[in-house]
């Protein structure tokens, strides 16, 4: 049993009157998770200060993955203990905005309200219990107040403990620290009292008693073995209001949610030492840590800088309006968290990604480059491997709130338009036109005459060969045929009309020839969809149906006059 100091009990009950419960009474009343080995428990805990953005989204997906695919528990923690920061609704918005990209939550909060046994889920409704564990730090003389004034502190938070070059000036501050902190250590409970009694407010600060020169062994999952300096910093635990520091609520919180893995990014790497005081300080389990390495993108110069919030496509609200079907990002996403993931996918086309053995060792250590031109490859070949139907609704979707407009044309008859996406899809060989559901209209809207372009003729071939060659074409096509019986009709046209019905032999010799049957599929390809390129042409006129096929062929042959 711990043997306490009577001047650190007195000091822990002058802070702390309203505290009567006990670390251990705590948690006797708390649950306990019931999970089978090896099941991680994973969470997702930003501050609710703005939009989801990319940087946010890669560490959901580690902490997903490692949950779901080890049958355990993933949960959304809100650490919204800086109040001036919050931006309202941003919660509900972060939910919305992960679930859409297929990070959905086991428990914690959603927008209808807070799920599971192990909440509250806001660290602002959880004061009771930092509190507890505060007071207890006090009572084992292991934390204690600092009556300092708000310019003192800022004068103190102007050391920056993490320059690489440590000039005079640094030494200066440092020493100055050190002066301090010795200061500090040496109030009494006479002196707290009296400043209690004042009004004066404290902050609550561990008693660090690391040693800055020695080093400490650590393992991280991602980084492997690391060798760190021993925390000498007496950092703050509680600030003045009462509220936790980062530090101290999250090593509560991990503890008490039975937080197994925690996934977040390097730059808390400098903060490690602390946490590692104060979990051993706790009495906690230490949980196993991933900082993942920072994405970057490569500026105008070429040189690589850290995907910043203000950068292009880093609110993930961007990709939802540019038109990324989910899929795809998350696609994108597994190809940037592990090295080998791209050679699985071709291994396993049609399998889900949720199937994929994603690994904390596969992970970059030094950056992930973020490319919107690599993004736009991965989404061609996620799409290319998608249903027709599943592309027809991402498409609808899409439209119905960036272009109502084009909506309204898909949504009128949805079945033509799942007939038009079916189109070259399938097989080993599937077109890969869209790469962004925005890509759709381009690609396919010349089946409503509204979207339709007016044929441009190569200037090499003269217009009134073109239009008669349409008109021979409007007075006798069919298509009660399949697609080699309609072009062997389209090749006897071309022959009629001096056009070699043979490509290979009018490239051997073009010169007692017109053009070719290309140049011929080409007017027609013009007529019907006033585009060079488009889908297989035959299924392009079934779809249309004859009659409106007919109605563009003499819009064709009017164009060339």
């Amino acid at each position: 049993m711990c043997e306490y100091r009577p001047e650190d009990l007195r000091m822990a009950e002058l802070l702390f009157p309203q505290v009567t419960k006990t670390p251990a009474e705590l948690e006797e009343s708390r649950p306990k998770r019931n999970l089978p080995e090896g099941a991680k428990v994973t969470r997702f805990a930003p501050s609710p200060t703005g939009f989801v953005h990319f940087g946010g989204l890669f560490p959901a997906m580690v902490g997903e993955r490692l949950a779901h695919q080890s049958g355990g528990v993933f949960y959304l923690r809100i650490e919204d203990t800086d109040a001036k920061r919050e931006v309202e609704g941003a919660a509900q918005s972060l939910i919305r905005t992960l679930a859409y990209y297929g990070v959905n939550f086991d428990e914690g909060v959603t927008e209808s309200g807070e799920v599971g046994d192990f909440g509250p889920y806001y660290q602002s409704k959880r004061a009771e219990y930092y509190h507890i564990y505060a007071k207890q730090l006090v009572k084992e003389g292991k934390a204690y107040p600092t009556f300092t004034t708000k310019e003192e502190q800022e004068e103190l938070d102007r050391v920056d403990k993490k320059q690489e070059n440590k000039t005079k000036d640094w030494h200066e501050a440092e020493a100055a620290r050190k002066e301090a902190q010795n200061a500090w250590r040496a109030i009494t409970p006479e002196e707290a009292e009296a400043h209690l009694k004042a009004g004066d407010l404290f902050v609550l600060r561990l008693r660090a008693e690391g040693d800055a020169e020695k080093k400490i062994p650590f393992t991280d999952l991602v980084r492997g073995k690391l060798e760190i300096p021993e925390n000498d910093e007496d950092f703050v635990l509680l600030k003045s209001d009462g509220i936790p520091t980062y530090h101290f609520a999250h090593a509560v919180d991990d503890h008490l949610m039975e937080t197994t893995h925690v996934v977040r990014g390097e730059e808390w790497l400098p903060s490690l030492a602390k946490h590692l005081m104060l979990f051993s300080y706790l009495g906690f389990k230490l949980p196993k840590y991933m900082h993942i390495a920072q994405l970057m993108k490569l500026d105008e110069s070429g040189n690589k800088k850290k995907l910043s919030k203000r950068d292009m496509g880093a609110n993930m609200e961007d990709y939802r309006r540019l038109g990324y079907a989910p899929a795809c990002v998350t696609e994108y996403v597994m190809t940037l968290l592990n090295s080998n993931f791209e050679e699985w996918r071709t291994a396993n086309p049609e399998k889900d990604y949720t199937e994929f053995p994603f690994s904390p060792k596969k992970m970059s250590v030094s950056g992930c480059l973020f490319d919107l031109d690599k993004l736009s490859d991965v989404s061609k070949n996620t799409i290319a491997r998608m249903s027709a139907k599943e592309v027809s609704d991402g498409v609808m979707d899409w439209a119905k709130d960036f272009a109502p407009e084009f909506y309204a044309h898909l949504s009128a008859n949805p079945a033509m338009s799942e007939e038009i996406f079916a189109i070259g899809r399938g097989g080993k060989k599937p077109r890969k036109d869209l790469s962004r559901w925005s890509d759709a209209k381009d690609y396919m809207g010349f089946f409503y005459r509204q979207y339709l372009e007016k044929p441009v003729w190569e200037e090499k071939f003269d217009r009134a060969e073109i239009a008669d060659l349409l008109n021979d074409y409007l007075q006798n096509y069919t298509l009660d045929c399949d697609n080699s019986g309609w072009f062997d009709f389209v090749k006897s046209l071309a022959e009629k009309h001096g056009f070699c019905p043979d490509t290979k032999a009018y490239k051997a010799d073009p010169a007692p020839w017109k053009g070719s049957v290309a140049d011929v599929s080409g007017f027609l390809r013009l007529a019907i969809t006033g585009k060079n390129n488009s889908p297989d042409l035959f299924t392009v006129m079934s779809i249309l149906g004859k009659e409106e096929s007919d109605e563009r062929l003499r819009l064709a042959i009017s164009a060339c006059n």
